[in-house]
């Protein structure tokens, strides 16, 4: 993965001049609005957004892609959309959010890239709905060739249904079940009612369970 700008800790570690603008004494709102206060974010109050996100990032992309070698590429990415995008960020207080959404699309994009050549769910990983609805862990600690073939083959269906989902029901679903985000948290950051939160992952779910279905059927 190439890129025409490059950030790190170094090329945006703040210079002397700038550490009298005490990021670390921010806010996480006005730190971002310090961010959007220029024509580009200030060095300082960006090393200091990433240093402070930098963890949920990581968790999204990990749970999403845990087998990837280059995931630090992706991280990277992530951060290059944010520094670039963050002036039409308006809201700051759905920051997170955002900063989900943009990792999650990131990894979608990717993976039609990539196609069917990488496996972005492990068993190591896997993705279960802990309410209930859906089950998805392995009756035995030590399958067979022929078991570990069919579950892979399954979590490349799951990794399929969840690219195809909306993006709304997507990000959701993401969310909630691979950062662990409560309801009432899902709903605030990402600007709609409760009631449209659980709305959208019931109806994610459905769309999972059917399209997993027909593969299970199939089988």
């Amino acid at each position: 993965m190439s890129h025409s700008l490059r950030l790190s800790w170094s090329t945006v570690e703040p210079t002397a001049s700038q550490v009298s603008v005490q990021a670390d004494k921010l806010s996480n709102y006005d730190l971002i609005l310090q961010c959007q206060a220029g024509h580009r974010p200030d060095k300082a109050a960006f090393a200091e957004l990433m240093r402070r996100y930098q963890p949920n990032v990581e968790r999204v992309l990990y749970h999403l892609a845990p087998d990837w070698h280059d995931r630090a590429d992706l991280t990277q990415e992530v951060w290059i959309r944010v520094y670039r995008n963050i002036q039409r960020l308006n809201e700051p207080e759905k920051f997170r959010g955002w900063l989900s959404r943009i990792a999650t699309n990131l990894f979608y994009d990717e993976l039609r890239k990539r196609k069917r050549t990488a496996s972005p769910l492990s068993l190591d990983a896997p993705l279960s709905m802990d309410d209930g609805e859906m089950e998805w862990e392995l009756a035995s600690e030590t399958p067979g060739p022929d078991e570990n073939l069919t579950t892979q083959e399954f979590y490349d269906q799951l990794r399929d249904a969840i690219a195809d989902l909306p993006e709304a029901f997507r990000t959701t679903i993401v969310l909630r079940e691979i950062q662990g985000m409560a309801y009432e948290e899902i709903a605030e950051i990402t600007g709609v009612s409760l009631g449209t939160v659980k709305s959208r992952i019931a109806r994610a779910r459905l769309r999972l369970q059917s399209q997993l279905q027909n593969y299970l059927d199939g089988i």
